[in-house]
């Protein structure tokens, strides 16, 4: 970023009372600065906070100094924002020099809008229920030079979310990541990485999940004896439909509706997940047949009786419950395997492991709320796990197929050597 802007807000201890007038919160901003940045790129780690649904900073209110990222099922339980973030820097000779300012936001959710010096110069979109989903978006935002002064400029950022409570998973509650200041050309570079792996990716692995699995679906539908494929189809789709909450931003609906049909679709998941693993083992039991069925109907059920505030616990329970089925599906399938057909046991071995290794990295970053570049790639790793599964599914299909020819012709031709040979007994 340019040499001489620099940050204003690196104290990471609450302030217990500041002022509330404006300009007495400028004072504590430029009270609280550090040394001038030397780096191209300034990571800011902390920033005032003060909740409020105004147009602007709410000046009346008590700010706290908060560190960042700001995750609210820890720093405000059960608040919903919006909440504003506000930090101070200086940028003396940005405009003779040329360089374009940005500011680059890895996460936030779900949506915000930034001001600069009191005027908006970004929005993610709906800021009133039904929010914009930006939770998986960056935001890359250009800072105006015309609106950059060459003493203290002030950054305001408005952010609306979900309270914990609210959603399934914690990656969807609401907070926002540390900031970044610097040239826009280097911060569009980053955010081009950062879109084309959180969003581009999945678009194009779901997109190839969806054609695949509908492809499975109709060929187990069609061939009951094989009815592995149709299962393993209607996971495959469905995985696309929960993923594509990761980069649709509009739904006509409200969160609420949006999160129910995300759990109540994991429940159907999960059933032809343990399905398909039995059913490609060669073992169906009734029991299993019954069950399964009946917990996708307890799911929306017990997600209808605990209400939209209590949503994050009740589906945890299930989220729980239904990765322990799976993997007891899992290594069941995996023990037929070994016994019944042990040269395809290894490879499906390996293919189950990176399957469960990327999903419990996923797993355990929807608990805890981490955004770590691990379960960043797992986003996208586990849904190609499922392609390459599903193409070792239609190369065995295909081979059982021309197996199927060659033993036919084969026969063909026994029962015309037959019929010549008993043509050639009768005319002797």
């Amino acid at each position: 970023m340019h040499p001489s802007l620099s940050p204003l807000t690196s104290s990471r201890r609450r302030a217990a009372a500041l002022p509330v007038r404006a300009w007495l919160l400028a004072l504590a901003l430029w009270l609280g600065c550090t040394a001038a940045a030397t780096a191209q790129t300034l990571t800011v780690t902390s920033a005032l906070s003060a909740s409020g649904d105004g147009s602007s900073f709410p000046v009346e209110a008590v700010p706290l100094a908060v560190a960042l990222p700001d995750d609210w099922a820890r720093t405000r339980p059960g608040s919903a924002g919006p909440v504003w973030y506000r930090i101070g820097f200086l940028a003396p000779g940005v405009r003779e020099g040329g360089e374009l300012l940005a500011l680059y936001i890895e996460h936030v959710c779900t949506n915000l809008e930034v001001y600069l010096n009191g005027q908006r110069v970004h929005s993610g979109g709906r800021m009133a229920r039904p929010l914009t989903h930006n939770c998986n978006h960056p935001q890359l935002v250009s800072l105006p030079a015309a609106l950059l002064g060459p003493a203290l400029n002030t950054l305001d950022i408005k952010v609306a979310g979900h309270a914990l409570a609210e959603v399934g998973s914690r990656q969807r509650a609401g907070g926002m990541s540390d900031l970044v200041l610097g040239p826009q050309s280097q911060l569009a570079a980053r955010h081009a990485r950062q879109t084309a792996l959180q969003v581009a990716a999945p678009q194009a692995v779901g997109a190839t999940l969806v054609l695949m699995g509908g492809f499975l679906f109709v060929l187990g539908f069609i061939n009951r004896r094989e009815s592995h494929l149709a299962y393993f189809g209607a996971l495959t789709v469905g995985w696309a439909i929960v993923d594509s909450r990761l980069w649709l931003r509009t739904l006509p609906f409200d969160n609420a509706v949006a999160e129910f049909l995300l759990c109540t679709t994991l429940a159907v998941i999960a059933l032809a997940a343990v399905q398909f693993l039995l059913r490609y083992a060669g073992w169906r039991h009734r029991w299993i047949d019954i069950a399964l069925p009946v917990q996708c109907a307890l799911v929306p059920l017990s997600l209808v009786l605990a209400g939209p505030a209590r949503l994050y616990p009740v589906a945890s329970f299930w989220y729980a419950l239904l990765a322990l089925q799976v993997m007891a599906a899992a290594a069941f399938h995996l023990r037929r395997q070994w016994s019944l057909r042990r040269r395809s046991f290894w490879l499906m071995a390996a293919l189950l492991a990176g399957v469960t290794v990327t999903g419990a990295i996923e797993f355990g970053a929807q608990k805890l709320g981490l955004r770590t570049p691990a379960s960043l790639w797992a986003q996208v790793i586990l849904p190609v796990m499922f392609v390459l599964l599903g193409l070792r599914l239609v190369q065995q299909h295909g081979r059982a197929l021309q197996d199927a020819e060659q033993g036919k012709a084969h026969l063909e031709a026994r029962v015309r050597e037959a019929t010549a040979e008993i043509e050639h007994n009768f005319r002797q």
